[in-house]
């Protein structure tokens, strides 16, 4: 198979097991946390070159369940208040604490898509439209890129 087909088929096998190609969930955190993609490599414990690889579609998943668990970690500091207000303090430490977290991964605490997040999502939706919701989202997408996610998500419906 050709490259380009390998890196096409591997973005759609991401956006099957990961919600998402990664690409785009990792450069939101790197623009988040406002980091190099070699320290956030380093922040979820996995080498530079394979995240570019993983980022890029030259490699399908993320083979290591601590380091998915490191990602969907950072993704939720996002969302507490000081880190998206842009706290240097906030997002050195959120960083820190997830550089040294030791997740483990099992079918009790699968952090994805879990009822808890589906919550938010229904809630977000029965105190605004759809429209409104992706409106919010585009005018937050700049500066707060995760918080621009979910009400994406809410809009969508899904």
């Amino acid at each position: 198979m050709e490259d380009h087909k390998i890196v096409q088929r591997n973005i759609a096998l991401q956006r099957e097991w990961y919600g998402e190609p990664l690409g785009d969930r990792v450069r939101r955190l790197v623009v988040a946390f406002d980091v190099s993609q070699a320290y956030l490599a380093e922040v979820l414990g996995i080498s530079a070159p394979m995240l570019s690889q993983v980022m890029s579609g030259r490699r399908a998943k993320i083979g290591n369940p601590v380091v998915l668990a490191r990602l969907i970690m950072l993704e939720r500091k996002v969302l507490t208040p000081e880190v998206a207000a842009g706290s240097k303090e906030a997002i050195r430490a959120a960083l820190e604490d997830v550089r040294t977290a030791r997740p483990t991964v099992s079918s009790d605490n699968i952090p994805v898509g879990t009822a808890d997040d589906q919550a938010v999502l229904a809630a977000l939706r029965e105190i605004a439209e759809e429209e409104n919701l992706v409106q919010a989202a585009e005018r937050l997408d700049a500066d707060f890129p995760a918080i621009a996610d979910v009400l994406r998500r809410a809009g969508k419906g899904g």
